[in-house]
């Protein structure tokens, strides 16, 4: 909005009141051009040959020669029987000039009277340079293909209030450049993850969103009804049992875009609705996906960003380093000096605890496994700032896993860790039937105790089909909107979802 003549920024009321008028103005210059015939939104198509990018890329080929391109009216200098614009498209912006010799007098009164900024336009023109060295098109024809009725915010302040960029994600996608590159690049590094596992010999699937049964995993489902079955229904909180069913099947290379559902809090890492990258490999383990995943981020990275060497929040990242890999054992001796081996017994490890102030959620229950998670979370989690993966952890909070064969207290599992955040997990998954039943039935009566009230169960045909036998998988989990805002330097996932959830406007 336009301050007033103090120059003092107007009351909301101001603005409100400023929007309303402009808006009728703009629906009075609509029913004038449909009075005349030229309603803007009868046009159904316009034929397109360049747009900003083609042009002034191809700018030697395209020198006197005609275009057309349609895009959005951002600017206008209006100088007489003269004027300069700047059009917007996918690829940016390009100069117009518009003379009323060559458009005609009565377009190029419209243009003057009835055009506005915000408007969608068709232009014809020729390609050459401004005086200033400017690649623009000089125009023949200028047509209106839809018309605005709301006023973009003005250039000066542009539009910084995040709550109305999230909530108008059109509208900041409009003014704000920066914002449509995030989203751009957002789908490259997406076509970039699935070239790279379709070349590994990776199949991608679909699964289903909805289930008809809350398993027993920590994670809050949101709860559905299927009217023609009856039945309660639940958005999926993972893509993991169903992924490993096709590996028994046969399919050994699975992948799966998935959009995931969490009944869950919301900060600048977590959505209720997000993407993950799942992929199940036969026959591997989890040093295999370690190897996997370390090489497809150094890919990404470098196709995407151009270098391994990142900035993330005035953070710099080497990606092109051999990742650290240490035990969890490991990295609490290397960042607490709590040595999990010295442990005697399970009173031990608590003594450990409270020597060093850490709480530990379990509480008298708690076991070694508890402490060292416990530990870790507390000392370690906030050191991993270069990429590091961490491995073997203890089975109490591993269901999914399988069990290390030289340690049974610990499974084949690692997650990995940049800017001190998580960003995937990974399994040598768990193929025992017998074993994986127990974990789930201690999982769900577990999630029962805690959430009363909660219709928690064990997925009985997962353990079905195990029982017809999962080979040896090595199983990884990522998160697709964390390495998004990591190689866009975003702060926030709401930066990096185009509709991000948010509350409903009282």
């Amino acid at each position: 909005m336009q301050n007033n003549q103090s120059n003092a920024p107007l009351t909301e009321e101001e603005e409100q009141a400023q929007l309303i008028e402009q808006a009728q103005i703009r629906r009075e210059k609509l029913a004038k051009l449909t009075a005349e015939g030229n309603n803007p939104y009868e046009k159904t198509k316009y034929a397109a040959t360049a747009n900003s990018r083609s042009v002034k890329e191809g700018y030697e080929q395209l020198e006197g020669k005609e275009v057309s391109l349609a895009g959005r009216l951002m600017s206008r200098r209006i100088m007489g029987k003269a004027s300069f614009c700047h059009i917007s498209d996918r690829d940016g912006l390009i100069q117009i000039y518009v003379r009323r010799d060559d458009v005609g007098e009565d377009t190029y009164a419209s243009f003057k009277k009835d055009y506005d900024i915000g408007d969608i336009v068709g232009i014809k023109g020729t390609v050459f340079k401004t005086q200033t060295g400017e690649i623009s098109v000089h125009c023949t024809h200028i047509e209106m293909l839809s018309k605005a009725l709301l006023p973009l915010p003005e250039k000066q302040h542009g539009l910084t209030n995040t709550d109305i960029r999230y909530r108008q994600r059109d509208l900041d996608l409009i003014v704000n450049p920066e914002v449509r590159k995030t989203f751009v690049l957002r789908s490259k590094i997406l076509k970039e993850i699935r070239a790279y596992l379709d070349n590994a010999g990776y199949l991608e699937v679909d699964t289903p969103v909805l289930t008809t049964l809350e398993i027993g995993a920590a994670a809050r489902p949101f709860k559905t009804h299927h009217n023609a079955l009856d039945i309660d229904m639940y958005l999926r909180i993972e893509t993991e049992l169903y992924l490993k069913r096709l590996i028994v099947g046969g399919l050994e290379k699975v992948y799966e875009v998935g959009r995931i559902f969490r009944n869950e809090g919301m900060d600048a890492f977590h959505n209720p609705e997000f993407t993950t990258i799942e992929m199940y490999q036969a026959y591997t383990d989890y040093f295999g996906m370690m190897d996997l995943i370390e090489d497809l981020y150094k890919r990404v990275t470098l196709s995407v960003c151009g270098t391994a060497q990142i900035s993330y929040q005035g953070t710099p990242i080497d990606m092109g380093n051999k990742w650290e890999r240490l035990t969890m054992k490991q990295a609490v001796k290397k960042y607490s000096g709590a040595d999990y081996d010295s442990w005697a017994d399970d009173a031990a490890a608590r003594a450990e605890a409270e020597r060093l102030r850490c709480e530990v959620p379990e509480g008298a229950k708690a076991t070694k496994g508890h402490v060292l998670i416990a530990l870790f979370e507390a000392f370690v989690e906030d050191k991993l700032v270069q990429p590091t993966i961490i491995y073997d952890y203890p089975v109490e909070n591993s269901p999914l896993a399988k069990r290390k064969p030289s340690d049974p207290a610990f499974t084949e599992r690692f997650e990995y860790f940049i800017c001190a955040h998580e960003f995937g997990n990974a399994f040598s998954e768990l193929n025992d039937p017998i074993d994986q039943k127990q974990r789930f039935v201690k999982q769900v009566a577990e999630k029962r105790v805690a959430e009363p009230g909660c219709n928690a169960q064990v997925d009985e045909d997962f353990i079905t089909a195990l029982e017809y036998g999962l080979p040896p998988t090595g199983g990884l989990g990522m998160g697709v909107d964390r390495l998004v805002m990591l190689l866009t330097d975003s702060a926030t996932i709401r930066d990096v979802i185009l509709f991000p959830t948010m509350k409903p406007k009282k």
